[in-house]
């Protein structure tokens, strides 16, 4: 079963050593990279949720859900929306249906509205990202038309 789980001083460094793929490292920033961006929204009036992800007590995977102000240049879609900012499971996890089973998890943490009101999710992912892409479709997603720093926004409504 999986579970989000807060990033904690016991469990960091076990989230800190999960890494994707050499030819996944492309598409996703490692996740120290990313408890660092949380950090710099957090002072800086954003709201991020950073989250472990969790198979039956294990970690498998991290989550970067942000809420408006991501940091970086944004569509026009992320005003008063969530953004799925960063997902990744672990190489040693992958196809095990934890990316799918995450999702779930984290849409319904979403549509909890934990930072204010929104009408729309956001993610982006490059164009040759085809598993991501796919992913994301299974749960509503499309494309919206805008490409931000080379990659696509895809959408679905809350």
């Amino acid at each position: 079963m999986i579970t989000l789980r807060k990033i904690t001083l016991e469990n960091r460094r076990a989230i800190f050593n999960l890494e994707v793929s050499e030819e996944q490292r492309r598409f996703v920033a490692s996740n120290l990279s990313s408890m660092a961006s949380c950090y710099v929204l957090a002072t800086n009036g954003g709201h991020p949720f950073p989250f472990a992800i969790y198979s039956d007590g294990q970690p498998v995977g991290f989550v970067m859900l942000a809420y408006g102000i991501t940091g970086y240049e944004f569509p026009s879609i992320a005003y008063d929306s969530y953004c799925i900012m960063r997902l990744m499971i672990d190489k040693q996890h992958q196809n095990r249906g934890y990316g799918k089973e995450a999702m779930k998890k984290i849409l319904g943490f979403i549509r909890t509205f934990p930072a204010g009101p929104a009408h729309y999710c956001w993610i982006s992912y490059k164009k040759d990202n085809l598993h991501a892409k796919k992913l994301y479709e299974n749960f509503g997603f499309r494309d919206n038309g805008e490409i931000v720093e080379d990659e696509l926004i895809t959408i679905s409504p809350l």
